[in-house]
């Protein structure tokens, strides 16, 4: 596996995102925190209800699933992550010790899947089955990203990170994520086919930044906080172009997930404070009037040393 820093390349099309709707989960006062979105546009995600429990939530059209929560949750926490064009959701909930563990779920039925009780957390799916998240193996004790291709499980974390997690692996088995750092900021990173890994993903201004989705085009969308500590959805385009969306009066944008057809799934937080859902399209341009943002310069060459022991909830 070889790590890169992402050099210059043949610079990629113009593209512009526009908003196409919003929705909230039925129910009063409900947190809506989308994640992933199928080739064939449906959703999975988060809610919150009135109390703060967290279930997971799937919505084709207009049309929402009863509430998600795996029978071992003991915590009122289960979160809804992945989704693929077979249905399959995979998600993570807490258990009666308070250890995230992963699910999948199907037809109604919850298949739980920790190889690593004390952390293991599934947060994306692709339409082979192959699928992707973070756990801390005992031999280590340093939370790693995973990937489990054609039944075969395999660690790696990003060097001289804290924390790496993998949020979505394509088709292709592209894959991508975020990582923290020992100052306990995040970059994004993403690992091609043939294992070697980009890092660090940051758009100029950034200060924390965190990939969340790709597609099989591997566009990539994510979000991340600037100094003034207003946070934006981005589109991420390789090697090294950013397309920034900030939903109209927010403050808090993030961009979690893209299908095949450039369908956008995210959130927003109104200036009430509650999280709604948003769609997005990514169409191409040629007008200039998509706000862009280049990458980041690391500030130096990327090289491993000893990993720090963290362990990280996921972010969402």
């Amino acid at each position: 596996m070889a790590f890169a820093v992402t050099g210059a390349q043949a610079a990629p099309d113009a593209l512009s995102i526009q908003f196409v709707s919003q929705f909230d989960y039925p129910g009063t006062n409900t947190q809506t925190r989308p994640q992933k979105i199928s080739d064939k546009g449906e959703i999975v995600g988060v809610f919150l209800d009135s109390t703060g429990a967290s279930f997971g939530f799937t919505v084709r059209g207009t049309q929402f699933s009863p509430p998600i929560k795996d029978p071992n949750d003991a915590a009122n926490l289960t979160e809804g992550r992945g989704i693929n064009n077979q249905r399959v959701v995979c998600g993570d909930y807490t258990d009666s010790s308070g250890a995230f563990e992963g699910f999948f779920f199907s037809h109604n039925n919850f298949t739980n899947y920790a190889p690593e009780p004390t952390f293991t957390i599934v947060l994306g799916i692709n339409n082979a089955g192959d699928f992707c998240g973070s756990e801390i193996p005992s031999s280590t004790g340093v939370q790693s990203a995973f990937t489990n291709i054609g039944g075969v499980l395999e660690d790696f974390v990003v060097p001289s990170a804290a924390a790496t997690l993998a949020y979505q692996i394509n088709s292709l088995n592209q894959v991508c994520g975020y990582w923290n750092d020992a100052n306990a900021a995040s970059h994004g990173w993403w690992m091609d086919t043939d294992g070697s890994v980009h890092s660090p993903i940051d758009p100029q201004g950034s200060t924390t930044t965190i990939i969340f989705g790709n597609n099989d085009k591997n566009l990539m969308v994510g979000r991340y906080l600037d100094a003034g500590g207003a946070t934006h959805g981005f589109l991420f385009q390789p090697p090294n172009r950013f397309v920034i969306y900030d939903q109209p009066g927010a403050t808090f944008t993030s961009l979690n997930g893209i299908n095949k057809k450039n369908q956008i799934v995210g959130r927003y937080t109104d200036p009430a404070g509650r999280d709604r859902g948003l769609i997005l399209q990514v169409v191409k341009t040629a007008d200039g009037s998509a706000r862009e943002l280049p990458m980041a310069s690391p500030n130096a060459p990327m090289k491993s040393w000893a990993n720090h022991p963290e362990n990280m909830n996921p972010a969402y």
